[in-house]
């Protein structure tokens, strides 16, 4: 009777833990135990498919993932389409994606206006919009948009940080802006106006944008000259950047130059625009320059290194467009291990949304990440650097806003 009643006791044991692991095991469409589906839109063509790489990179890493056996035992599937960085053509990949493809989220939609795009679409599906790449305000508004987050440094976080910097360093400077007359070139200056404070309205003393389709800026940075500008700050992107360096180099012109994150990179701003006269321009970073002597028996670089011989060859080790796109793909793979076996589309935002001081291989140290259900910015620290004619050297300490999260 004994031994009956124990084999009873076992088999209701075993009854138990199996339905215990069965239960906590969830999935939204998208996911099983076998597999993680993911899409994306890439600007494999057209003006901006020097972003191509971002997409390589990321295909390259899940590759990878999946070779160390995938997330806990699942594989990484990562479908991506061209969307040539036209609007019309995200909303339709972005679709197919969603209702033909079901994947169980979207990944590193590349641009701010590809993103616009499809922002309401997902929100109304309840799709995660991870790691948007952008860093326009809007991406990182948890009321408004529950189900997107952001990757790249909020636009007025960063404007805070310039103005932490300019006040700590620069107190009486007289301030220029010169900006892009859009969402990018607007969210910096409200980002730089709410951290200066009160003193914004005595230190700034002009305000000059540009648009798009202009040729040139060489008239907005004379006016900006005339106004008695010492702290030229630069809310702008690539091209027009190197125009305004040049500009500023012709009319013998030597401010203290801010230049944004987004137009600091060497071999598409400083190298066009000359890097003898880009000299002592400041700038801002979260992560490691691969081609930063500093950083050559750096643990984090070396895999990188690693990772791009075995898996993209083919790949520029030292283009920061793929250190950009291995961090990305970095912590999408960190969230996923969070999710465990509950991959469902509210424990992905929950775990996204609750990150706790992750330390990224490739950030800078004494960097580390930290969400909250009301705070949606990835990268919100910073540190500071200046181009020496050849490359960017950080100096400082690292600068962490602590604005309004939204």
């Amino acid at each position: 009777m004994r031994s009956v009643q124990l084999l009873a006791a076992t088999a209701l044991a075993i009854a138990l833990s199996v339905t215990s692991a069965t239960a906590q095991k969830k999935y939204d469409t998208g996911a099983s135990d076998t597999e993680i589906k993911i899409g994306q839109t890439v600007p494999f063509s057209g003006a901006y498919s020097v972003y191509a790489n971002i997409g390589k990179t990321q295909a390259a890493y899940m590759r990878m993932i999946n070779d160390q056996g995938g997330v806990n035992g699942r594989k990484v599937e990562l479908i991506q389409y061209d969307d040539a960085y036209s609007p019309p053509k995200t909303v339709e990949q972005t679709r197919r994606l969603v209702e033909s493809d079901e994947v169980l989220l979207t990944f590193q939609i590349i641009g701010t206006a590809p993103n616009v795009a499809v922002q309401k679409y997902l929100n109304a599906k309840k799709i995660p919009q991870l790691f948007a790449a952008t860093g326009a305000a809007r991406f990182t508004d948890p009321k408004n948009a529950p189900w997107t987050i952001a990757f790249n440094p909020n636009y007025q976080s960063e404007g805070r940080i310039y103005a932490k910097y300019i006040l700590a360093n620069h107190p009486n400077a007289k301030i220029g802006i010169f900006y892009q007359n859009d969402d990018l070139g607007r969210d910096y200056i409200t980002g730089l106006k709410s951290g200066l404070g009160d003193k914004a309205a005595s230190m700034i003393v002009g305000e000059v944008s540009y648009e798009v389709t202009d040729p040139t800026v060489d008239s907005q940075v004379v006016k900006l000259k005339s106004m008695g500008v010492d702290l030229f700050f630069d809310a702008s992107t690539p091209k027009f950047a190197a125009q305004a360096i040049k500009k500023l180099a012709d009319l013998g012109w030597t401010p203290v130059h801010i230049l944004d994150i987004n137009a600091s990179p060497v071999s598409a701003t400083l190298k066009p625009a000359g890097l003898d006269i880009s000299k002592g321009i400041i700038s801002t970073n979260y992560g490691k320059d691969p081609g930063d002597p500093q950083w050559k028996d750096d643990p984090g670089v070396k895999a990188f290194f690693a990772f791009m011989d075995k898996y993209f060859p083919e790949g520029d080790k030292l283009n920061t467009i793929n250190t950009y796109a291995y961090s990305t793909a970095e912590l999408l793979i960190q969230v996923l291990k969070q999710c465990g076996d509950d991959l469902t589309r509210d424990n992905l935002m929950k775990q996204v949304t609750s990150l706790k001081k992750f330390v990224p291989s490739l950030a800078l140290p004494g960097m580390s990440i930290t969400t909250g259900p009301n705070d949606y910015r990835v990268n919100k620290q910073m540190q500071m650097m200046k181009f020496n004619g050849e490359r960017w050297e950080l100096f400082g300490p690292i600068i962490e806003d602590t604005g309004p999260a939204g």
